[in-house]
């Protein structure tokens, strides 16, 4: 069976970027051209025009970009890179421990503004989810390292952490957010090296996520955070190795995925609330030849509760699929099979939806140039046509994008790619970039 190169990298912990040449910082915070007026490298590709907003340098803005992005009411953008930064980290190739940022509206353009630089210690090493805003409007996150804990590779078990904006406005060019660890993963029965997956918040404010081995909650209490274990993946149950999120529906019932299931290839599950504790149940096991394989990619939901999803390996042409799940009936349905060679590979994480019922994604090996692309999918009778919108060419327009996309109320698209790009990285450092109708 096929295995993508970033799945197989999360099931031993690893860091997710690997073979990163060793750099030494030759810039120091205070003067990062970062937060100058960036200039937008510009290609039209058919009907849409293609924007690289920011090229990381892999020096203290960090380098690699995971997990996707985070818009704000004024359509600010916010997210990680899982690699570089002025952090005192050094582990598997690349030096420096992650960063958080924001990409700013400011006229016509955007301005770079480092929010945080982990250290590697107890406030986290290498953030590889997206950061999301959490009911009181402040971003939260997990890295998969750092925090303490005895795990593998002495680098800790990973954590939860809450990034909060100054006090007050702040005056100056670099303006850092504070950082609390919510919790720290100890690698015992709570699990250890949170992956890809989303936070997900409940109607009190309570934070629930996954690790490979768990789906847990983080219960709010007298301005303190308590752990609650919800379920534990076993042999019994089918389940293996979470790397996805967990959202929710209406009714309260919980939905993730699993990269392993007892077909080999990976599984849907549910959740539900009952009586204090939670009822697993197993919607649906993928099959390799036709449902796709290895789902690690966040879930979706429509508005009639049917969830969407992405696999990157499996399905009828063995690079993937976006497929369709109804909960309620456990019919299941395979919307597209992405073509190509068996070196390709589809989709890492969640598709999203437009105003009009669209559907958009990405893929991180797949188009023209073997790079990955973005692509959309329009629904069209009994089936969905497809598109792609942009094929990137591993240069200065970045490659390998593996992360939900974002679209605003105009219809315009943000995204990032974990390599390509200008900066000083091997492969590069990756870009934040816009797709315009």
């Amino acid at each position: 069976m096929a295995t993508s190169k970033q799945s197989a990298a999360s099931i031993f912990g690893v860091n997710l970027r690997t073979g990163m040449a060793v750099l030494t910082f030759r810039l120091l915070l205070a003067t990062l051209a970062a937060v100058a007026m960036i200039t937008a490298v510009t290609t039209v590709a058919g009907a849409q025009t293609y924007h690289v907003l920011y090229n990381f340098t892999g020096h203290a803005d960090g380098g690699n970009p995971a997990g996707g992005l985070e818009m704000d009411a004024r359509g600010n953008l916010y997210g990680m890179a899982n690699d570089y930064g002025n952090g005192n980290c050094s582990f598997g190739g690349t030096v420096g421990c992650g960063t958080a940022f924001e990409l700013a509206h400011k006229g016509t353009g955007w301005i770079f503004n480092l929010l945080y630089t982990f250290t590697g210690g107890n406030d986290g090493q290498a953030p590889s989810g997206r950061m999301v805003f959490g009911p009181n409007g402040s971003l939260y996150g997990t890295t998969v390292f750092g925090g303490g804990g005895d795990c593998t590779f002495g680098q800790g078990c990973g954590t939860v952490f809450n990034l909060t904006p100054p006090a007050s406005v702040c005056k100056s060019a670099l303006c850092p957010w504070s950082e609390t660890v919510l919790y720290r993963f100890t690698g015992g029965s709570d699990g250890n090296w949170p992956q890809l997956g989303d936070l997900s918040f409940d109607h009190s404010g309570n934070i629930y996520g996954t690790t490979p081995q768990t789906v847990y909650e983080l219960l709010r209490s007298n301005g303190a955070w308590a752990f609650n274990l919800l379920f534990a993946f076993t042999q019994q149950d089918g389940g293996c190795c979470s790397f996805s999120g967990v959202i929710f529906d209406q009714a309260g019932n919980l939905y993730g995925t699993t990269y392993a299931g007892t077909t080999g290839c990976g599984l849907v599950f549910e959740l539900s609330p009952s009586a204090g504790s939670w009822t697993y149940n197993t919607l649906h096991n993928f099959l390799f030849g036709t449902d796709g394989c290895e789902p690690q990619g966040n879930l979706i939901s429509d508005q009639q509760g049917n969830l969407y999803g992405t696999s990157p390996q499996g399905g009828a042409y063995n690079t993937g699929t976006v497929y369709e799940l109804t909960p309620s009936s456990g019919d299941f349905s395979v919307l597209h099979a992405f073509y190509g060679g068996v070196e390709e590979e589809g989709p890492f994480d969640a598709v999203v939806f437009d105003a009009n019922g669209n559907l958009y994604g990405t893929t991180y090996g797949g188009g023209s140039h073997d790079r990955g692309n973005v692509f959309k999918l329009t629904p069209s009778g009994n089936g969905w046509i497809y598109q792609s919108l942009y094929d990137f060419t591993g240069g200065s327009d970045g490659a390998t994008p593996e992360d939900k996309l974002i679209v605003d109320a105009s219809g315009n698209l943000y995204g990032t790619t974990s390599y390509g790009g200008t900066g000083n990285c091997n492969g590069g450092c990756g870009v934040v970039f816009e797709i315009t109708p």
